[in-house]
């Protein structure tokens, strides 16, 4: 089997959207951080929100009773905010999309002039263009190429009811979740201190290398900095930070507890990427993790 945009395994995820990293297989890590804190139950926020895997898989476990997502790229929000506003509508998009190179040039056509349409169209431009893209990449090339004489088409990362049956199921949950669409640094300085301190918070930020590539919105060496600045200084509930493996960001995480752990990536081919994890002081570390490399790296610092 080629190991270039392989089939989907369907019932692996709850999120709709792929996203470049997706951190949703860290989840078991992150629940066990929060039975070694007492936070199971409380709620949970994510500044760069995303497809938002953990989140949705951790409220959709009942883990936590509220999500906090915040997300300041316009189309992404535009998806979860019709996904939660609009379920029927979207979920009708879904199941009539139509999967051809002209329909995909149309979609990008929506996102490219994305002022003159209404979030709705917005919104499924984004899950449209992420489902066919390779890696989920909205700037990113069509499945399959635009001839579709790839091995897998453009529709192999499109199983309509399935997508439809989550989307149905976190939209059953919407009274649980608070969506915003601002910038990560006004959502950590003005809206997490709305939230219970004993609330953890889950950062995410765009990655150090590539990201131009990854994301419609990245940063530059100096957001990196400030923004490791105004994590450790201003959130006041415990939380977690997860980036690549740049020694730029170790550098801004220094006096943090970190370790740094193996995990598989899909970025057009499989291969396996160093991820860093810093947490803050008051974050205690679980003894071991199901996640074999995260275990290792857990034991190394026992």
């Amino acid at each position: 089997m080629s190991k270039r945009d392989p089939a989907p395994s369907v019932h692996r995820y709850n999120t709709p959207l792929r996203y470049p990293g997706g951190k949703q297989r860290l989840t078991p890590f992150i629940l066990e951080l929060m039975e070694a804190n007492d936070l199971v139950g409380g709620e949970y926020a994510e500044p760069y929100a995303g497809g938002a895997g953990v989140a949705i898989a951790l409220l959709l476990r009942g883990k936590v009773s509220h999500i906090h997502l915040n997300d300041r790229c316009k189309a992404v929000y535009a998806f979860w905010r019709s996904v939660l506003n609009k379920t029927d509508e979207f979920c009708r998009r879904v199941s009539d999309a139509r999967l051809s190179v002209k329909e995909w040039r149309r979609q990008q056509e929506i996102l490219a002039r994305a002022s003159e349409f209404d979030q709705v169209d917005i919104g499924f431009s984004a899950f449209y263009l992420n489902r066919c893209n390779r890696s989920g990449i909205l700037a990113g090339g069509l499945i399959g190429g635009i001839k579709q004489t790839g091995e897998w088409k453009m529709g192999a990362r499109f199983p309509r009811k399935e997508l439809i049956r989550r989307i149905e199921a976190i939209a059953e949950k919407r009274d649980a979740i608070t969506l915003k669409n601002l910038d990560a640094e006004k959502f950590i300085v003005e809206y997490l201190p709305r939230i219970p301190k004993g609330a953890l918070v889950y950062c995410d930020p765009p990655y150090y290398h590539k990201s131009k590539r990854l994301y419609l919105n990245d940063y530059t060496p100096d957001d990196h900095i400030r923004m490791a600045k105004v994590i450790q200084r201003k959130i006041k509930q415990r939380w977690i930070v997860s980036y690549d493996d740049a020694p730029e960001i170790a550098g801004c995480y220094a006096s943090r507890k970190s370790f740094s752990y193996r995990l598989p990536y899909h970025a057009a081919t499989v291969y396996e990427g160093v991820e860093l994890f810093f947490v803050s002081d008051s974050l205690k570390l679980p003894v071991e993790s199901a996640i074999p490399s995260i275990s290792r790296a857990l034991q190394r610092l026992s």
